[in-house]
């Protein structure tokens, strides 16, 4: 997408209508609030996924804070419009029920055969998708490990 401020110093002249993400949101931190800052930034209304335990666990991975919690946290930030379960890796799917005009993702998806797919089908529909780099040195991953070694007097 040509304008695209996160890859190429242009500055994005389009606001978006409505714009769509998704995340774990688990362990809620600076790296979370700035995508969702971002995101709000560049449409009028934010639709957010929030990933669902049980697909939270296809990864072989748990989250900390348990969905219906997380689900809260995120619909209370005031970027965000509306909170909608993520139960499905299926982006297309989400568009045929949310309609959303672009969907915003982290950078590190960028160039990957699965995302090179996605934009090419998105864009056939006039779906836009927008790249953000994360926070660095934040991640709930990271996060996650921090408390570990301190609980474990590491």
């Amino acid at each position: 997408m040509s304008g695209n401020p996160f890859s190429g110093g242009m500055t994005l002249s389009k606001k978006y209508q409505i714009g769509y993400t998704t995340g774990v949101y688990d362990l809620f931190h600076i790296g979370h609030l700035n995508l969702l800052r971002r995101c709000k930034d560049l449409c009028d209304h934010l639709i957010v996924g929030v990933t669902t335990d049980e697909l939270v666990s296809y990864k072989h991975k748990k989250a900390v804070i348990p969905f219906e919690e997380r689900i809260q946290i995120v619909q209370s930030i005031r970027y965000v419009d509306e909170v909608v379960p993520q139960t499905t890796m299926d982006k297309m799917s989400a568009w045929e029920d949310l309609k959303f005009d672009v969907m915003f993702v982290g950078d590190d998806w960028k160039g990957t055969e699965k995302w090179d797919a996605f934009e090419k089908k998105f864009s056939e529909l006039g779906v836009d998708i927008v790249y953000f780099p994360y926070t660095k040195g934040v991640s709930s991953t990271l996060l996650n490990q921090v408390l570990i070694r301190l609980r474990d007097g590491v």
